[in-house]
């Protein structure tokens, strides 16, 4: 784990992304997260694994370049975004949506 997220791991993982790809994934327990685009694989691994009480089998990420965006004639750059898509052993899973 990298000295930079020591001790704060709740910081690495920002929100869980929800789409119909992501949807798709949970049925191979795999789950889909935006975290900081400065964590590593070793920290996310442990984010996961503190925050949820899971077992972490793998971890793929994506950091993809960073967007443009316009609005009339103001030009700027979309925030970053890097994404993991964490794999879970065999009989752990995730409450993405709690039950109220």
């Amino acid at each position: 784990m990298t000295e930079r997220f020591n001790g704060r791991l709740a910081d690495v993982i920002r929100r869980p992304l929800i789409t119909e790809k992501a949807t798709s994934a949970l049925e191979q327990n795999q789950y889909t997260f935006e975290v900081d685009h400065r964590a590593a694989k070793p920290d996310i691994k442990a984010a996961v694994e503190q925050l949820f009480d899971v077992r972490v089998v793998g971890i793929s990420t994506m950091n993809p370049p960073r967007r443009s965006r316009r609005v009339g004639r103001f030009a700027g750059k979309r925030a970053q975004v890097k994404k993991a898509i964490v794999r879970l052993a065999e009989g752990n899973t995730i409450q993405l949506f709690p039950e109220s």
